[in-house]
């Protein structure tokens, strides 16, 4: 999925990721851990919204791939997805009522747009933006957002406040036991996934957002788990192979979870790796 150069706000559905960012403890080892990574370059931008006023956009070749910020004392922290919406003002007020919680504005952001923080209605943090004309998000390219997993405790609750708010089709492609992981789709198209938690993380692990990014498949997920290593990052689970590329999760220096992906390495089937709790310390 790619939204491309200069995204104009009308041809943006409303329930498509348009945006991922880090909250961080450090800022400036975040930011040479995701240079090293992948190629990214940092410019910094005034941001009412963030605890220090300061917002660092990622970009590569000169495209918008990402924001990072310093999180506050009591903040989360780690990457969180962006989802466009025509309007914030509407967007809250749905959250509410479909049994979510806002925690920030709705606001507006110089030069981008307009914002609404939420709590959605299994407990995840997740942020809802109405795009200016001018967006840009790069996607569909090898060091560049992929796509996103919401991990939860409870796919109902999950299923029911994102396709009520964005009349997403939810479509079980595991089977619902061993195995529940659903893909919300628009107009037959996947946009964003849904895993209900297994064994592998301690029951009290929070609902988060598991973004995935794209590798190129010259440098394949094996080499990339490698260089996070050596970049003072960690592999939280070794690489495997999956029906949709052979992928490894890994953790940035502050701990921060994510995923990375070589769509070019299609199984038929689901790898054995050992998963580790990326939330347990």
């Amino acid at each position: 999925m790619s939204l491309g150069s200069a995204a104009h706000t009308s041809v943006i559905p409303s329930g498509i990721p348009c945006w991922i960012e880090l909250a961080c403890r450090d800022e400036a080892a975040a930011q040479a851990f995701y240079s090293g990574l992948f190629d990214w370059e940092w410019t910094v931008r005034r941001d009412p919204a963030t605890p220090t006023g300061r917002y660092s956009i990622a970009t590569l070749n000169g495209v918008p791939a990402g924001g990072l910020y310093r999180a506050g004392a009591e903040g989360p922290s780690g990457w969180s997805v962006h989802i466009s919406v025509p309007q914030v003002a509407a967007a809250a007020e749905w959250v509410d009522s479909l049994g979510g919680r806002v925690t920030l504005g709705p606001m507006a952001i110089p030069h981008r747009g307009n914002i609404v923080h939420a709590v959605d209605a299994c407990g995840a943090h997740v942020v809802f933006w109405e795009p200016p004309a001018t967006w840009e998000f790069a996607t569909g390219m090898p060091n560049t957002f992929s796509g996103a997993d919401l991990n939860t405790h409870d796919g109902a609750a999950a299923d029911h406040f994102y396709c009520r708010l964005f009349n997403y089709t939810s479509h079980q492609i595991g089977d619902g036991a061993s195995l529940d992981y659903a893909e919300w789709l628009i107009e037959h198209e996947p946009v964003l996934y849904r895993y209900v938690m297994g064994s592998e993380y301690r029951p009290d692990t929070p609902p988060h957002w598991m973004v995935y990014f794209e590798l190129d498949p010259a440098r394949g997920a094996d080499a990339a788990a490698g260089q996070a290593l050596m970049l003072g990052g960690a592999v939280v689970v070794q690489p495997y192979d999956t029906p949709y590329g052979r992928m490894a999760i890994l953790a940035d220096p502050d701990g921060s979870v994510f995923a990375v992906i070589d769509h070019s390495r299609v199984v038929e089937g689901w790898g054995t790796a050992e998963v580790d709790d990326p939330y347990d310390d």
